[in-house]
């Protein structure tokens, strides 16, 4: 029998690698927000086209979730946690190294996967590892380094821009391209390290004692279990492990037949409320409140150093709340936190969006101005600057809009497929025209062309002409509106951290009984993902199109749905064992079948 401070260690070793599973899930979250201004302004890459490749990480994340559930049960949890590790080893330097669309998407959609990887195996490992009484704080310390991630991906990205602030003022406009291109490839090499680290203690950890009892390895569960509890616990719980598994046996028996499925009434409730969690969760923007925050402050009105600091600042709110998460979560329970959290990011994304309509509500369509621009080879080329902007207003005499401080956004369609710029500020004198040609919107395969619109004539697009559908010239808001802005985005983080932040991989893990637990978080996670990707491929072509203020009375929608379904639907699980919670959703399932 080991001894107690034998174990102790273990556990904050376990801890320890866990969380760097954390801290590599919040890099590949966090990290494109710094580079994303640099990358934007010397790939040449469109607005659908950048979208795509923050949300790449969520589409690589859709795929390996699909999968992770039945690797899991397959090679085992600690393998899985070594293989996600290296995929992520493996994508930094095909984005460092990266030139053109091609390489940049497939190194984050390999990032995505290892992030899908991690998603699943890492809580899931936990909550198979820890006891009861740990199991929250351990999940939330896998929380807790997730937001140092983001913490340190936005550090990072406030170093490079006042590198870049101060190339500015020095160096001609060749000089400054080249030192951005620089900067986003450095950003992303710096984020290598903890990849290593995450490998190299994944193999250290022990393997699950569940995944080792369900594969008849008894006295290795044993073993494993003795290495992070003491012996009367870890013989405690190895039989209640095999009281579930003598229960499954005899039901299987009494039925003639093995039921797995999910459609089991006793999985029902479980898996669909782990389903709507995971789906709202991710709806309520957080993923691309993350990935675009540096741009939506800069659209809300501050300057570029501005912006990167208020992100900073973003990330250190969700970092501190959640170390409020980790020390409540186990005491005042998660359907508390949950209840609290959801009810917080409703008031403040409500707000946000009400700043935001504010100023929204001044913009003018200068479409036709625009559309005199189109060259006879249906591109066009527009450097949005003061001048332009004025040229612009000339039509609207009575619009409230500053030249000097305006933002420009075009929608333009070539035949049934449409496609929207980047946002343009005209007091950026580094910022690069506007570039619009075909193969900015126009799909070059048929694949493509189906995913993007699958009523679409791609054929006719190849030759139709450019049409301006919009071209958005809105105000810029002052500083004090922008510093506004970002302390409901405070507020909205502060939320999310103590609440969903923290309580979401719990509700993922705890909720699915052992049976089903891998694949069944899985699922849930792909519905997850597949949020993810939407909101994040859709982001910047709705703010073009409709403004910022549509999007964020859209994440109150679902969080409203999420709040409702913390209040009324979701059982406390706080202080249970894993075993514990399965009896009672089977109990749940029973009382479905006959009121007695």
């Amino acid at each position: 029998m080991p001894p107690q401070n034998s174990s102790s260690t273990y556990n904050r070793f376990l801890l320890l690698v866990a969380g760097l599973g954390g801290l590599l899930y919040g890099v590949d979250v966090g990290i494109i927000g710094g580079a994303l201004p640099y990358l934007e302004a010397t790939s040449g890459l469109n607005a659908g086209q950048l979208s795509i490749i923050v949300a790449a990480v969520l589409l690589g994340s859709v795929i390996s979730t699909l999968f992770a559930g039945l690797l899991a049960d397959w090679m085992g949890r600690k393998p899985l946690m070594v293989l996600s590790g290296l995929t992520f080893v493996i994508s930094i330097p095909i984005i460092a190294l990266a030139h053109g669309y091609g390489p940049l998407f497939f190194g984050r959609l390999l990032q995505g996967v290892s992030g899908g990887f991690i998603g699943v195996v890492v809580p899931l490992y936990l909550a198979e590892c820890l006891a009861a009484s740990n199991r929250g704080k351990g999940t939330g310390i896998f929380q807790w380094l997730l937001t140092l991630g983001i913490v340190a991906a936005a550090l990072i990205g406030i170093y490079f821009s006042y590198r870049v602030a101060e190339v500015t003022r020095t160096a001609d406009a060749a000089t400054l391209f080249a030192f951005k291109d620089l900067a986003w490839r450095r950003i992303f090499w710096v984020s290598l390290p903890p990849g290593i680290l995450f490998v190299i203690g994944s193999a250290l950890v022990a393997e699950s004692p569940r995944w080792l009892f369900r594969r008849g390895r008894r006295e290795a569960a044993l073993a494993a279990l003795l290495r992070s509890r003491p012996a009367d616990q870890a013989n405690t719980e190895l039989r209640e492990m095999e009281e579930t598994a003598a229960t499954e046996r005899a039901a299987t028996s009494a039925g003639g037949r093995v039921k797995e499925s999910l459609l089991r009434r006793k999985y029902v409730i479980p898996f669909v409320l782990a389903c709507v969690i995971l789906f709202c969760n991710t709806a309520t923007g957080i993923n691309s409140i993350i990935g675009y925050n540096t741009n939506i402050l800069l659209e809300s009105g501050l300057s570029d150093i501005g912006a990167h600091w208020g992100y900073v600042v973003f990330t250190v709110v969700n970092f501190l709340m959640t170390i409020g998460g980790i020390v409540l979560v186990d005491r005042s329970g998660r359907k508390f936190l949950l209840t609290l959290g959801t009810a917080g990011i409703i008031v403040s994304l409500s707000i946000t969006a009400l700043l935001f309509r504010d100023s929204e509500k001044h913009t003018i369509d200068a479409r036709a101005a625009v559309q005199s621009v189109v060259t006879p080879d249906q591109t066009a080329s527009l450097r949005f600057d003061a001048s332009t902007a004025r040229q612009l207003l000339t039509e609207f005499p009575s619009a409230s809009i500053e030249p000097t401080r305006a933002a420009l956004s075009i929608v333009y369609s070539y035949g049934d497929f449409t496609a929207a710029s980047n946002v343009a500020r005209s007091d950026d004198p580094a910022a690069p025209p506007i570039a619009i040609n075909r193969a900015s919107c126009v799909p070059s395969n048929k694949v493509e062309a189906f995913f993007k619109n699958p009523f679409s004539n791609l054929d006719a697009a190849r030759t139709a002409p450019l049409k301006i559908k919009k071209a958005l010239v809105s105000p810029v808001p002052d500083a004090r509106h922008g510093w506004f802005v970002a302390l409901t985005l405070y507020a909205f983080m502060a939320s999310f951290a103590i609440g969903p932040g923290v309580c979401v991989w719990l509700a993922l893990s705890e909720l699915m009984p052992t049976r089903i637990r891998s694949n069944g978080m899985s699922i849930a996670l792909v519905i997850n993902q597949v949020v993810s990707t939407t909101l994040a491929a859709i982001f910047l072509p709705i703010v073009s199109d409709y403004g910022y203020s549509a999007m964020f009375f859209l994440f109150v929608g679902f969080t409203v749905v999420y709040f409702v379904t913390a209040v009324f639907f979701l059982p406390e699980t706080k202080g249970k064992t894993l075993e514990e919670i399965e009896e009672q959703f089977e109990k749940s399932g029973q009382s479905l079948k006959s009121p007695s």
